[in-house]
């Protein structure tokens, strides 16, 4: 973008405050000076806006491996931010809340969104109980599951919610069908400068929907690549498995990293994630171990430090009635790990874990 300010709307809010470009970098500096993460967070990203350049550096999320520090265009920011407004219909003086810390890219787009687009935004602290004290209602806002999970009884305050970071599970997705808030999963990366397709989930729906000015298409892999010009000059190929409807519209299947070969049978564990969802409340995931028979063994891993023998049986007759699952999609095994290794976005960082427990 050749004149970030002139990108600046007017209308713009922070914290109840109206800031022009001059004032804003001003409080920006202060806020270096706090003893708060996410307050200098913010003062940082804010100050790298308004800055001579025209990128800025981003650091990936890690959960798929290391974190890496890429470099996005600010024009492909504010592109990204002019196609979440016209999506979801959030135009000048929208109520926005920022719960996200301003370190990774969802925090800084809803920074940037704000700003070009002339929102009234308010910052609070990115903790899990994030709305717990929050009385006014919001236009908007953007939430890890996590978060949501943890202010069911105060989502009902934002007009309209995006979800991402991580899948959202069948136990939650019921629970959101009986808050009037419209809800979205949505699907993106730091490369595509968050979203480019959502989901909405107060509606029976399976597939994702792009958002404006963005086509999908697979290779010979069944993963998805996303060709999207306002936010990316390269196509971006995926590690993603889909099954695409149209090129607006695709089925998230689940990574192929973690794609598990057990006897010749191809199980995508994030698809049992998701069908197991509803009988397990702590933290889980499915994953495959060496095996001499199968190749890959299908085991379930429990956060839980107490769980009983009767329990893991108990449980796994559950998966078996309960669910749709076929025979190959049960667990062979659970295992119980008294702490998963979670990664700095705080997601599970499943290989770590496994590791962690197979030296034990």
């Amino acid at each position: 973008m050749s004149n970030k300010l002139s990108q600046f709307s007017p209308s713009f809010k922070l914290n109840g405050k109206h800031y022009s470009p001059p004032s804003l970098i001003t409080y920006a500096k202060a806020l270096l000076e706090t003893d708060e993460d996410y307050v200098r967070a913010l003062g940082t990203f804010l100050l790298d806006w308004f800055n001579d350049k025209d990128y800025v550096f981003v650091y990936t999320s890690g959960s798929t491996g290391t974190p890496k520090k890429i470099k996005l265009r600010k024009t492909h920011m504010y592109n990204s931010a002019m196609a979440t407004g016209s999506y979801f219909d959030l135009p000048e003086k929208t109520r926005a809340l920022l719960c996200l810390s301003s370190d990774y890219i969802a925090g800084k787009m809803m920074l940037v969104r704000a700003m070009v687009l002339g929102w009234e935004i308010d910052v609070i602290s990115p903790r899990q109980e994030a709305i717990q004290h929050i009385k006014k209602q919001y236009d908007f806002s953007a939430m890890v599951p996590l978060q949501v999970k943890e202010n069911l009884d105060k989502i009902h305050l934002i007009k309209k919610l995006i979800i991402g970071g991580a899948a959202v599970d069948q136990y939650l997705e019921k629970e959101l069908k009986e808050i009037p808030t419209i809800c979205y999963a949505t699907y993106g990366m730091t490369e595509t400068v968050t979203h480019i397709a959502v989901k909405k989930l107060n509606e029976p729906l399976d597939f994702y929907e792009a958002l404006p000015n963005v086509h999908f298409k697979t290779d010979n892999r069944s993963c998805l690549i996303i060709e999207a010009p306002n936010v990316s000059n390269e196509t971006i190929i995926t590690n993603d498995i889909v099954e695409i409807k149209d090129n607006k519209h695709f089925k998230w299947l689940g990574r192929y990293d973690n794609v598990i070969n057990s006897g010749g049978i191809k199980l995508f564990p994030e698809t049992i994630e998701q069908a197991i969802s509803s009988l397990i409340k702590t933290p889980f995931f499915v994953y495959g171990i060496p095996d001499p028979h199968l190749g890959e063994k299908l085991i379930l891993i429990i956060q839980s430090d107490n769980m009983l023998a009767k329990d893991v049986v108990n449980l796994l007759d559950q998966i078996k009635s309960k669910t749709s699952l076929t025979k190959y999609q049960i667990p062979k095994d659970i295992v119980t790990v008294s702490e998963f290794v979670m990664t700095s976005t705080n997601k599970i960082n499943r290989s770590k874990t496994i590791a962690l427990h197979l030296t034990q």
